[in-house]
């Protein structure tokens, strides 16, 4: 009866939001502008809900990349957030940012954003090397070619970080649909951003009324 220690828990890791922004967002290739932009709701929709300790950082916000998504300040707004702007394309080269993420005090760390060949693969691979469990929400990155997402997602992977999906990351922290207390949410959730799955759970909510 006891969980796996791989699998993810609210309260065991912390998820790393990287460069969710339209400069970034205008180059991706690897996978639909719509479709990353509503699985960036879903996580964030997710740590939101499950009080993750998420941490929000952007590069050259100002000059280049532009602000983030809003799916992103929906759940996080900028202006009581703290989001932590960059020069380095690695977020674990950034003095600020690493204090941020070391200083949650999680072995665990989630990451997702854009780009999966460098914005996620540097930090992601840093992480590992200092003891850190890595995990990469791969459907939540984009790169600026399928083939670039891919042979990046492939390194991680020989690495040992693991990837998932997601909505398998949402699920993953909900785990049993017993705990009332955020299932509401978590279809609300599902029901706004979770496509087909999500028309499923307002079907069926509304037919178990008849």
């Amino acid at each position: 009866m006891k969980p796996s220690t791989n699998l993810l828990s609210p309260d065991n890791h912390a998820l790393i939001l990287i460069d969710f922004e339209g400069q970034m967002g205008f180059a991706t290739k690897s996978i639909a502008i719509s479709e990353l932009r509503t699985n960036a709701a879903i996580i964030a929709g997710a740590s939101r809900i499950f009080n993750v300790p998420t941490i929000v950082t952007t590069v050259a916000e100002q000059s280049f990349s532009g602000p983030v998504f809003p799916e992103i300040e929906e759940f996080y707004p900028q202006a009581t957030s703290g989001y932590i702007d960059r020069t380095t394309m690695n977020t674990w080269e950034d003095e600020a940012a690493y204090k941020a993420i070391v200083g949650k005090g999680k072995k665990k760390l989630v990451m997702a954003g854009l780009w999966t060949g460098v914005c996620i693969v540097g930090p992601a691979l840093s992480a590992l090397e200092e003891g850190y469990d890595v995990y990469v929400i791969t459907d939540a990155c984009g790169d600026v070619s399928a083939e670039a997402h891919e042979r990046s997602v492939q390194r991680m992977i020989h690495t040992g970080i693991k990837p998932m999906t997601s909505i398998q990351y949402l699920l993953e922290l909900q785990r049993d649909w017993a705990r009332q207390e955020t299932y509401m949410a978590v279809t609300d959730l599902m029901k706004k951003y979770g496509g087909a799955y999500g028309l499923g759970i307002h079907y069926a909510h509304n037919m178990l009324q008849h």
